[in-house]
């Protein structure tokens, strides 16, 4: 069956329809500055994470972590959650 032959809701949507749900090709300003922020907050949380770990890792106990999970924390990208 070739797509001139349907006649279906799904053939009837309009392309501002699609331009109203498709995600914005360039973020705002705003939206990027939010996004590097967090990015630099994971920064300094995983620094601040190592230097923890190897001066005092019995601190790393108190906060409820194990060394594994400190080390998996650590050696994620900037980027990664």
């Amino acid at each position: 069956m070739n797509h001139s032959a349907m006649t279906g809701e799904r053939m009837e949507i309009s392309s501002t329809q699609l331009l109203r749900q498709a995600p914005p090709l360039c973020p705002s300003p705003a939206a990027l500055g939010q996004l590097f922020a967090l990015w630099q907050a994971r920064v300094q949380l995983r620094r601040q994470l190592a230097r923890m770990a190897r001066a005092n890792p019995y601190l790393i106990e108190d906060i409820g972590l194990t060394r594994a999970q400190v080390a998996a924390e650590i050696a994620k990208p900037f980027w990664r959650g």
